[in-house]
């Protein structure tokens, strides 16, 4: 039986294009695959999109959504394109809504601590302006450079200073959104303590796309410390030793700002492309950084790591210096990621059990023979094993295999297996696995409260 189409691909264009007062819609072949497809060497179109909307105001978003709903097409709202798990590539026939080019800093109050910002507002762009009125910006996600605000609150990104400071969902006040229906809402506001009603701002936060398009983020500021910082780097015989060492400093009471571990053939890869020789000192590498680096605190952080069979310590309170230690873990993926190919996971775990899953992911990678770099941020328990191989081989039979390992394994450690990238299409058919069922039902109905025409970046979140 043939089956007619209700309308042209044409039509949708037409449509779309006189729904959208402020912004642009775009159709040529080049831009619709530099949107759909975060593999920039993919040379499949199947999952091409429709058109691109590159919206400028709410009038865009909410007319986008009034065409996507007449013609019943999936809308995969993007902001800066940075998403690790397939989160907001294109699919086949949908509409891209693309919030990068909103990205007014609207207001920065020193007075009441907080700024707001539109959603394409890149994120060290945003410290760097409140930093200027003596204020900054605490979520620092290793794509603080690249990746805009939006992203950040759509996956709830963490990052190298959540060990003190929280994730996104820690630091927003309030968002105004616009729902699948077209109706522009805000919750939360601009008050640091807030009761009522159910919290809607947190259900938003990391629901990556699926519930609604957000316009509008109003954050919270903090001074910048008073104080010397200082940031340092010690070694270990194996990572199991600096994951105690970071357990015992995370209760110190010293409050760190940063604790980052890189294991032996991370470190290897580093000297490889920085040019250094950290290898030589011992099997893992802790890149610390206390904001306030008091002779008590770092009395204490020093004092830990001895304890715990650091040697080679280096700290420092010069700015070049710290920089140039920081830039450290901030090259990591480059440095593992050059010349081959690579998963990246993003496991959490309880700090207790840090030790047991960083030895696990050796064992994983004994056993399989596959190549395994372990890094992350180990201050709040969340790892990232990196499988790679190289760029012109086809991924290893072994890999899906260790990677189902790595998260029954984390599971049963009482953590996450999506600690801070999101879920995306990587890892949605998981919920039921880390939920349970009552809850990956409850999710369900959620989504299908807010988005009752499935539109708003399906299959992705939660399957």
């Amino acid at each position: 039986m043939t089956v007619f189409s209700a309308f042209t691909d044409q039509q949708v264009i037409t449509d779309l294009t006189q729904s959208v007062p402020d912004g642009l819609v775009v159709t040529d072949n080049d831009t619709l695959r530099e949107y759909s497809f975060s593999s920039r060497m993919t040379d499949d179109d199947s999952g091409l999109a429709l058109a691109v909307v590159r919206a400028h105001s709410v009038p865009d978003v909410q007319g986008t959504l009034a065409v996507a709903r007449k013609y019943h097409i999936p809308v995969v709202t993007q902001n800066q394109f940075t998403s690790t798990v397939i989160g907001a590539d294109g699919l086949a026939g949908s509409i891209i809504l693309s919030t990068k080019d909103m990205n007014q800093i609207i207001e920065i109050s020193k007075a009441d601590s907080l700024a707001v910002v539109q959603p394409g507002v890149i994120n060290g762009d945003l410290d760097a302006a409140a930093r200027k009125q003596g204020m900054f910006y605490a979520p620092d996600p290793g794509s603080k450079k690249i990746s805009g605000v939006g992203g950040n609150v759509a996956t709830n990104a963490g990052g190298m200073s959540t060990v003190k400071y929280g994730a996104t969902k820690d630091n927003v006040l309030g968002l105004k959104v616009v729902l699948a229906d077209g109706r522009a809402i805000k919750v939360g506001g601009r008050t640091l303590k807030q009761a009522f009603g159910y919290d809607l701002t947190q259900l938003f936060i990391g629901s990556e796309g699926t519930l609604g398009v957000v316009t509008e983020i109003t954050v919270k500021l903090l001074p910048i410390p008073l104080g010397q910082s200082a940031v340092g780097i010690a070694f270990f015989d194996d990572m199991t030793r600096l994951a105690d060492a970071v357990a015992a400093i995370r209760i110190s009471g010293v409050y760190p700002t940063m604790l980052e571990a890189l294991d032996a053939p991370t470190i290897a890869a580093l000297d490889q492309y920085e040019g250094t020789h950290y290898g030589d000192n011992s099997g893992s590498m802790l890149i610390f950084k206390v904001d306030n680096s008091t002779d008590a605190a770092m009395t204490v952080v020093n004092d830990l790591l001895a304890q715990h069979g650091a040697n080679h310590v280096q700290v420092t309170s010069d700015a070049q210096e710290q920089a140039a230690l920081e830039k450290l873990r901030q090259d990591m993926l480059p440095a593992i990621f050059e010349g081959q190919n690579h998963i990246m996971e993003d496991m959490a775990v309880p700090l207790s059990q840090l030790a047991t899953l960083m030895d696990y992911v050796q064992e994983v990678g004994q056993r399989t023979g596959l190549k395994i770099y372990t890094a992350g941020h180990a201050g709040d328990g969340n790892v990232h094993p990196t499988i790679v191989w190289p760029e012109n081989q086809d991924m290893p039979a072994a890999v899906p295999g260790a990677l189902q390992d790595m998260f029954h394994k984390t599971l049963a450690l009482g953590g996450t297996i999506s600690g801070e990238h999101a879920v995306g299409m990587l890892k949605n058919q998981w919920n039921n696995a880390e939920l349970g069922g009552d809850v990956d039902q409850l999710q369900h109905q959620i989504k299908a409260l807010f988005d009752p025409m499935q539109i708003l970046n399906p299959h992705r979140k939660i399957n």
